[in-house]
């Protein structure tokens, strides 16, 4: 099974330059986008056409802004919308598609650059989220999160780490909670398979950062111990643009 995340930050804009062609060209059971910051039916009809896949839908309740989508071959047993939390469900940033042996979670985290009441409501939402995977790791449940953490876990896992201290997304209580998610059942599985490899899926658009290698690690699997042995390959596709971000596919043996 191959499943690929990536966050298009505007699904319209990203149509446009490629994004779907790319897509449908992976042979990829289920896609999670984030940041499409539409409704669907802002979609054009043209827009709306990917062939073989059907989707769900989780748009923010401010236009324009945050929201995902995820797209699948096979129908999942069950699709929830949210984490059950109006004050993060406004923001359309989580939907849960129940699939045979796993529950996927397509998750664009809160970015906290915006002051502190953003940085203690993206914490708030990480403990939120850990609270709900702890007790359905405690049922027996087996859990992919993936998507757009927008934190990076380790000082590998950006260019700059002694200059962003104190940025959100490398601030030590934000790490603090993706390290938490690990030491709770879950391992993040590129690290496993690539311990040392120093590689990308964010770039700002300013300073030609892209270009420079100027980059951050902030879109990540995240996999139920119990299910991680079945983790083929985590593959970082920097070479795609179309976005600030680039996609990133995991294989999971069946």
């Amino acid at each position: 099974m191959r499943i690929c995340t990536w966050n298009v930050n505007g699904i319209r804009a990203a149509l446009g330059k490629g994004v779907r062609e790319w897509l449908l060209a992976q042979d990829l059971d289920v896609f999670c986008l984030q940041e499409v910051k539409a409704r669907e039916e802002q979609l054009t009809q043209d827009q709306r056409v990917f062939p073989g896949y059907a989707w769900a839908w989780n748009a923010a309740e401010r236009p324009g802004y945050s929201g995902v989508a995820t797209f699948y071959r096979q129908p999942p047993l069950e699709v929830g919308i949210g984490l059950g939390e109006p004050r993060f469900d406004v923001e359309g940033r989580v939907i849960r598609t129940r699939h045979p042996d796993f529950l996927l979670y397509n998750i664009y985290f809160p970015n906290g650059q915006r002051g502190k009441d953003r940085v203690d409501y993206k914490l708030e939402f990480y403990e939120t989220l850990l609270g709900i995977c702890t007790r359905l790791h405690a049922s027996g449940e087996n859990i992919i999160i993936t998507g757009d953490f927008n934190t990076a876990h380790q000082p590998i896992d950006l260019r700059n780490p002694e200059e962003n201290q104190t940025t959100s997304g490398f601030m030590p209580e934000e790490r603090e909670w993706v390290q938490k998610f690990l030491d709770n059942g879950f391992v993040d599985v590129f690290r496993r398979l690539y311990p040392d490899k120093e590689q990308y899926t964010w770039w700002t658009y300013r300073f030609a950062a892209r270009q420079r290698g100027i980059g951050w690690r902030i879109d990540y699997f995240l996999v139920s111990e119990a299910l991680a042995p079945r983790v083929k390959d985590v593959v970082i596709h920097d070479d795609v643009t179309g976005s600030d971000h680039c996609p990133v596919v995991l294989t999971l043996e069946d």
